[in-house]
């Protein structure tokens, strides 16, 4: 393509890599990524910079870690004063619009769980200066995702580029719970739609008794996901309509398949949970928060509705994937109207389709559920999918990272990274790194156990450093499924030292070296 290209980005939400065909997975259907896939470049080695939805999503936008763009964890906007790749293209001359799932702010409306704590017999700063910023991230303008605060669309609340993207239409939340503008669409197509959302409106409930799982009685053309998809279409064919000559950046952003587990209509029960075959490490009792997990389960005192990792039975943890296949099956239907529509407006001549989700999930690895704190292979490696109409079909067993989508991007649109970026150019060949480097900060996990953690992934292994409660050391070649622990391994103590090593030398190289210079002291 001699021209500039067009970018369609399609993400979803909690989607580990080996939930797709063309990662492996012999039960779910997903022919449409399969084909994108087939002919164009899939990476089997892609990590997150975070396990969880906020800090990823920041990372992404911006390209750098969490440490630095400061969203360490959930419930921490992304300041308004970062610049994001969005941006840049966006100066460039590029029409950019989101459709979906934003999370770069707060959208429960419910308070933080991490408060300033004032120390006993100290006097405490005044609230303006209790943080490590006087520029808080909070007040109005971090109010635009709250679901409960929404009373126009989110563009007439506000009418600046949000994080770059100069149009936005966003759907908060998850499963047939999704509020925001997605409930204004919904709304003006059916009058009682409110009384067809929720766990109280439904229609059944898992057989299996499954936390966080039941029918939905909104219809199919009205469930979230074919919001995001019949919203991206419309947005593109005004752009053809309009014959713009300017090239388009497009985030389709789809709230699923994350947890409630609700997909709709034929959805629902599409995959029979006997036909899942949990992994090999569903008995695996080895950590000690798993362990604390799976004996609060069998005490009858686990909390399972809450966004904390729980264990499952088996039979419901094969009811849960069943029900995720559904709800990613209905997302390859979607990507399938969109990529259709591509053609019919003539624009997939020259748009490249990315491919992607914001982290995985344990799905019965470990024989728990969700997300947070301890870093296995399902919770931190994601699909990642690069498609350009004249590719040719390549698999990529180079490691890969979140932070390096925004400067893939730029430089194939011709266009520098901002200084302070830290990923690199996935396309590059020559500059794979010998270690990716992934940060956790989760308060309230697990009590202070797996609360902080860092981890680096290299073509072989996996170390894991936790504030205060050792690590952990895996050989992915030998243990895929990563049920041996070589931390204290006597045999494995030069390439735990060794990896130690490499893990500092990561950490430097990612410290910040933003701002620039503003003179010669």
């Amino acid at each position: 393509m001699s021209e500039r290209p067009n970018f369609l980005f399609v993400i979803t939400d909690q989607q580990r890599a080996d939930h797709l065909g063309c990662y492996g997975n012999r039960v779910l259907r997903t022919p449409v990524i399969d084909r994108l896939a087939a002919a164009g470049r899939r990476f089997n080695r892609f990590y997150v910079a975070n396990p969880s939805c906020q800090p990823n999503r920041a990372s992404i936008m911006t390209g750098r870690m969490p440490s630095l763009h400061g969203v360490h964890h959930n419930g921490v906007p992304l300041a308004h004063e970062a610049t994001t790749f969005v941006d840049l293209l966006r100066a460039a001359g590029y029409r950019t619009a989101l459709l979906g799932k934003a999370h770069l702010q707060n959208f429960t409306g419910r308070p933080p769980v991490q408060r300033f704590a004032p120390a006993e017999g100290l006097q405490p700063p005044p609230p303006a200066l209790q943080d490590a910023s006087k520029a808080r991230r909070d007040g109005p303008d971090y109010e635009i995702e709250n679901e409960l605060a929404w009373p126009a669309p989110a563009m007439e609340r506000w009418r600046k580029p949000y994080y770059g993207f100069e149009h936005f239409e966003i759907a908060s939340n998850h499963g047939d719970l999704v509020a925001g503008d997605y409930l204004f669409w919904a709304r003006e197509r059916r009058g009682d739609f409110d009384t067809l959302r929720g766990r109280a409106a439904a229609a059944g409930v898992s057989p299996s008794g499954a936390p966080q799982a039941w029918r939905t009685r909104i219809p199919e053309e009205l469930y979230p996901t074919s919001y995001v998809a019949e919203r991206t279409i419309a947005w593109l064919e005004t752009h053809r309509r309009e014959q713009l000559a300017a090239p388009f950046f497009v985030q389709m952003s789809f709230p699923d398949p994350h947890y409630p587990f609700t997909p709709p209509g034929r959805y629902w029960d599409m995959y029979d949970p006997a036909e899942i075959t949990l992994p090999d490490s569903f008995g695996d009792t080895a950590s000690p928060p798993i362990r604390a997990m799976k004996a609060a389960l069998k005490a009858g005192r686990a909390f399972r509705e809450g966004h904390a990792p729980f264990a499952a039975t088996a039979d419901e943890a094969r009811a849960i994937i069943a029900l995720t296949y559904g709800m990613i099956t209905m997302i390859d239907d979607a990507v399938g109207r969109v990529l259709d529509a591509l053609a019919r407006l003539d624009l997939a001549r020259n748009t490249i389709v990315i491919f992607t989700s914001d982290h995985g999930d344990y799905m019965a690895d470990h024989g728990i559920m969700l997300k947070a704190g301890l870093h296995y292979q399902g919770l931190i490696r994601v699909p990642f999918i690069w498609r350009e109409p004249d590719d040719r079909p390549q698999i990529s067993e180079a490691l890969g990272s979140s932070i390096d989508i925004p400067a893939t991007v730029l430089r194939r649109a011709g266009l520098q990274p901002f200084h302070g970026m830290q990923g690199r150019d996935l396309l590059d060949p020559g500059a794979d790194p010998d270690g990716i480097l992934i940060e956790s900060d989760n308060p309230g996990f697990a009590g202070d156990v797996a609360a902080r953690t860092r981890t680096l992934v290299t073509p072989r292994w996996r170390l894991s450093l936790y504030k205060g409660a050792g690590g952990e050391l895996y050989d992915l070649e030998r243990d895929p499924g990563e049920m041996n622990n070589l931390w204290n391994d006597a045999a494995s103590a030069r390439a735990r030292a060794e990896l130690q090593a490499l893990m500092a030398e990561r950490l430097i190289a990612m410290q910040d070296n933003a701002p620039l210079q503003t003179g010669l002291s």
